[in-house]
């Protein structure tokens, strides 16, 4: 059995969203004689509320390691940078007594990526690094200075941690495609097509990329928490709950604000049903117009929710399986894959939601018949249409309480699925 190093800060008790992609993915690798061992963090050098609860979901299988940190301070609150030496000593160490095959770097924290650069640099073993989500990205509804900054080092800092990387990997392809051609010429054939493998012109040596969804564990939606409170406690017992869990995106406000406008239309039309109650929770401390704004300005501040602080995921799965209806709202980019898609699917409720046409969300939905009560938006429809798409899918939901998706199909896309691609895509340039 080969191993694979992880080197990922946050791990339980951490509930960071990032800490999903190689719990899920290392999870599975074993089964494809795969032995995980990850470098991750102190828990007391966390920054965030721990979630004890979560550890629930690790497979007994990792061989952890953890290393100290420096403390959260206001110059410095990234904990892959804070980290960034320890975890380069204890894996030059490990390496030095061990034998590890590939290191695996799933970003954000973005930071830790250039450690695969040095590492190779000293040890020649190869390293991938996963996108959870782009470096290098559109800010245009970002206009904070922090943001500005953070894009100009990633600009920077990017090519020199891709520079060498043996395999590139990411929730869906379109998230990596565009490091690929900013640094990779060489994956294009003469027709300028995307190909899966080829030889890296600054090491030499085979690279290979793969696109693989975050996927899903079953058994997390097993884990049934006693004693939780839910958001919505304390209303009335005919309330529909309708729920969105998760963060709130730069590139989802179109989509609300026409969302939005689109129930307001129905309660003036008297086409509402008065007992739905909208919950968004766990939205983040996001800097643009929130979405109790958006509320406000289309008069339905009396029916939206929103609680910002992150919960824990456990009791997030336990909220969607509780709800009447789960709320998915994508991005205006046809990359997102929305990751949440898989939560909310299997926690086998009721989806409304907006995807880019193009998206592999939308793709997903529709494979697993899913995709009944969802709006397909397209940049080169107006907002008129986009509202009345809404209002017609709003109204289906209403109206129909029928919904009955083919999980099976989900299998295609499980976290099994995706540790297996990601060991076959390792495995072709070792």
């Amino acid at each position: 059995m080969k191993t694979i190093l992880i080197i990922y800060p946050d791990w339980h008790p951490s509930n960071v969203a990032g800490v999903q992609r190689p719990r899920l993915i290392g999870n599975f690798t074993k089964e494809f004689d795969w032995a995980p061992k990850v470098i991750t963090v102190e828990e007391s050098f966390y920054s965030v509320k721990p979630d004890h609860d979560f550890s629930k979901t690790f497979s007994d299988d990792f061989d952890v390691v953890r290393v100290n940190a420096f403390k959260h301070n206001r110059i410095i609150g990234d904990i892959g940078l804070r980290s960034f030496f320890q975890l380069y000593n204890k894996a030059k160490e490990i390496i030095a007594n061990e034998s590890i095959h590939f290191i695996w770097f799933p970003i954000p924290t973005f930071y830790t990526s250039l450690l695969g650069r040095l590492l190779y640099e000293k040890t020649k073993i190869p390293y991938g690094i996963d996108y959870i989500d782009p470096w290098v990205r559109d800010i245009t509804n970002q206009k904070g200075l922090r943001a500005k900054i953070s894009q100009s080092l990633a600009k920077f800092l990017e090519p020199i941690a891709i520079k060498k990387v043996a395999v590139i990997s990411g929730v869906s392809t379109p998230y990596y495609e565009p490091v690929i051609r900013r640094n990779f010429p060489e994956f294009y054939n003469d027709k300028g097509e995307l190909i899966a493998k080829t030889i890296n012109r600054h090491t030499k040596k085979e690279m290979a990329h793969v696109g693989m969804p975050y996927g899903f564990d079953p058994k997390d939606h097993e884990i049934v928490l006693k004693n939780i409170t839910f958001p919505w406690a304390g209303g009335s017992s005919k309330e529909k709950i309708w729920i969105y869990a998760g963060a709130f995106l730069p590139n989802s406000h179109s989509l609300l604000s026409a969302f939005f406008e689109a129930i307001s239309n129905l309660r003036r039309r008297g086409q509402w049903d008065n007992d739905i109650r909208l919950w968004f929770v766990g939205t983040g401390s996001y800097t643009a117009k929130s979405i109790l704004s958006y509320a406000q300005d289309f008069g339905l501040e009396d029916i939206v929710f929103e609680r910002r602080d992150r919960y824990p995921y456990l009791q997030v799965l336990n909220f969607l399986g509780s709800s009447n209806t789960i709320m998915v709202i994508g991005s205006t980019e046809k990359h997102y894959t929305a990751s949440k898609t898989f939560q909310a699917l299997m926690s086998n409720r009721p989806i409304i939601g907006v995807f880019h046409y193009e998206s592999s969300a939308l793709k997903i939905m529709k494979e697993t018949s899913a995709d009944k009560f969802v709006v397909r938006y397209n940049p080169s429809n107006s907002k008129e249409e986009l509202i009345t798409s809404f209002e017609r899918m709003i109204l289906n939901r209403c109206g129909d309480q029928h919904w009955s998706p083919s999980l099976e199909i989900l299998n295609n896309y499980s976290a099994k699925e995706s540790a297996r691609r990601l060991v076959d895509a390792i495995e072709t340039i070792l």
